[in-house]
């Protein structure tokens, strides 16, 4: 392969990939946050957690951004390790959905795409047909980098050295299987290499059976990604990964097993593959048989592991033994039974609250610290664990909204409405100890140092928040009401503490001890943490007027 052909071809890859993103992107804006809602409540079984799966990641187009995010799920206790098995199955069948399309001849049609999806995405006035026009432009620039690889692979059908290398991957198919893990590792997507595959087979370069051990390596060499992610995740987010390596190497090597053991194994799968044409009656191409056993094996894989998960799951405890501590999902306290018991289910909400309080405090101790130090490994887990306040305050809403008034006395709905005020305030506390994270975020990436007298303010204001967040929780747990009037002279000192730290930071720009970039988000963080005092405050205020 000559210099040219190199970067032919890595070109066409980019536009691949970036036509790949846009797709991704485009459909993913469309359907807004219900992606990530379908992903995270609708897997209360496997079989649901296979569709889910599917749909998911026929949206995202890619196994690997799902079982990604799926990790991200059991690490915040949004999802159980079993619901998990089942949607990274589903995750395997939908990239074959992006291989289906893919695998058509709609390369004339590329620029077609492209000149609409221009149009739609510049000059639609709707988000939603901007969002269409995003996909389309991405479907037309992924079509092209398919049409760029094909074109500029396509002297390799003639090359005596590259024939010889395809006998030997004929002869040992075990050499396609490294060659498809390798460069999925290296693409970081299966249906990229799927891509390049297609477009060797396109122009005769490859062969139909030379073709299918790379497609078992891209299944294996798709696991590396969600394994990489896990790393530093809790131990159910690693037995994930496991689960999505297991999965996918057992099935690759059974497939590969039969391919040796079994004599005329891949020109029965071609044969075969070739009847699906007659039955449906649509026109052959190795480019579709190449798609359709994709896709069959995926399935075939999916359900011949699928009545295992249960077996899967004990395996895994073994495989990466300990126990792990995660947040659980939902409500702990209360359920849908106790509506029919509303003065109970009060009682139990208290708890809820508590434990929201909980999670939130911990997320606020996680955002100081991760601020003062730039960790943003802190910061990440203030973001699941936001997500995880974000459901709690939804389900407690719910259950609280869903109480009869008719079962209700007076003094039930006086507390029914003190519970909803205290938990769209802690909510709130949640929310700034977030925006803390994503400034610890900037400060890593752009390696932002604070001055000492900087670093000993964030000291102090730690220390101080820290304190009022102890009367915060010992407020909700024993409604000690001498602690209100700590709470609101907290809140007044921090507001004072604002415009002194404020007027410190500009004498100190004067001065030149101070980065200018510094100082904004140093006032920034300054200001989300007044406001989380605000929040606190709130909370006294909902208990004087409770």
């Amino acid at each position: 392969m000559d210099t040219s052909m190199l970067i032919g071809l890595l070109g066409g890859l980019g536009l691949f990939i970036y036509g790949m993103k846009q797709m991704s992107e485009g459909l993913q804006k469309f359907s807004g946050k219900r992606l990530r809602h379908l992903l995270a409540s609708l897997t209360d079984s496997p079989i649901k957690g296979i569709l889910v799966g599917t749909g998911v990641t026929a949206i995202i187009q890619s196994s690997s951004a799902t079982t990604v995010m799926v990790i991200g799920f059991v690490n915040a206790g949004l999802l159980t390790l079993a619901q998990s098995i089942g949607v990274i199955m589903g995750a395997n069948i939908g990239t074959t959905i992006t291989a289906q399309l893919i695998s058509f001849r709609l390369g004339d049609y590329a620029f077609h795409a492209i000149a609409i999806g221009v149009i739609l995405f510049m000059f639609a006035k709707d988000k939603k047909m901007k969002y269409i026009g995003q996909f389309i432009l991405g479907f037309g620039i992924l079509f092209l980098g398919l049409n760029t690889m094909s074109d500029t692979m396509r002297p390799l059908r003639d090359s005596v050295a590259f024939a010889n290398l395809m006998e030997q991957f004929a002869v040992y198919p075990v050499l396609g299987v490294l060659i498809g893990i390798l460069v999925t590792i290296a693409v970081q997507s299966s249906t990229a290499s799927f891509g390049i595959l297609l477009g060797l087979v396109s122009v005769g370069a490859i062969n139909y059976q030379v073709a299918i051990p790379i497609i078992l390596g891209t299944n294996i060499g798709t696991t590396v990604t969600a394994g990489l992610s896990s790393l530093g995740a809790n131990l159910t987010s690693k037995r994930t990964a496991a689960a999505h390596f297991i999965f996918n190497v057992l099935g690759s090597l059974v497939f590969l097993l039969f391919i040796y053991i079994i004599p005329g194994f891949l020109p029965w799968i071609e044969n075969m593959m070739l009847q699906l044409f007659n039955i449906f009656g649509t026109e052959r191409s190795t480019e579709r048989m190449l798609a359709n056993t994709h896709t069959v094996f995926n399935v075939i894989n999916t359900a011949l592991w699928f009545p295992f998960i249960g077996f899967i799951e004990k395996l895994l405890y073994k495989i990466v033994p300990g126990e792990d501590l995660t947040i659980k999902r939902g409500l702990s306290f209360v359920d849908e039974r106790m509506l029919s018991t509303p003065g109970l289910a009060l009682e139990q909400v208290k708890k809820e609250v508590l434990r929201m309080h909980d999670i939130t405090k911990e997320m606020i101790d996680e955002s100081m610290e991760g601020f003062k130090t730039g960790n943003t490994e802190l910061a990440d887990k203030v973001v699941r664990k936001e997500e995880i306040i974000n459901e709690i305050e939804e389900d407690l809403l719910h259950f609280l909204t869903s109480l009869s008034r008719e079962g209700l006395s007076e003094e039930d709905i006086r507390y029914r409405d003190f519970y909803i005020a205290l938990i769209d305030s802690i909510e709130s506390m949640a929310d700034d100890a977030d925006d803390l994270a994503d400034l610890t975020y900037y400060i890593s990436e752009n390696k932002i140092k604070f001055s000492e007298e900087a670093d000993k303010t964030i000291d102090d204001i730690i220390v101080f928040v820290d304190d009022l967040l102890e009367k915060t929780q010992q407020l909700i747990e024993e409604e000690d009401y001498d602690l209100i009037p700590k709470l609101l002279n907290g809140e007044k000192k921090m507001d004072s503490l604002q415009l002194e730290y404020r007027a410190d930071h500009l004498e100190r720009l004067k001065e030149g001890i101070c980065d200018p970039t510094a100082g904004i988000i140093y006032l920034e963080a300054v200001e989300d943490i007044e406001h989380l005092t605000d929040s606190m405050a709130d909370i006294a205020h909902i208990f004087m007027e409770h």
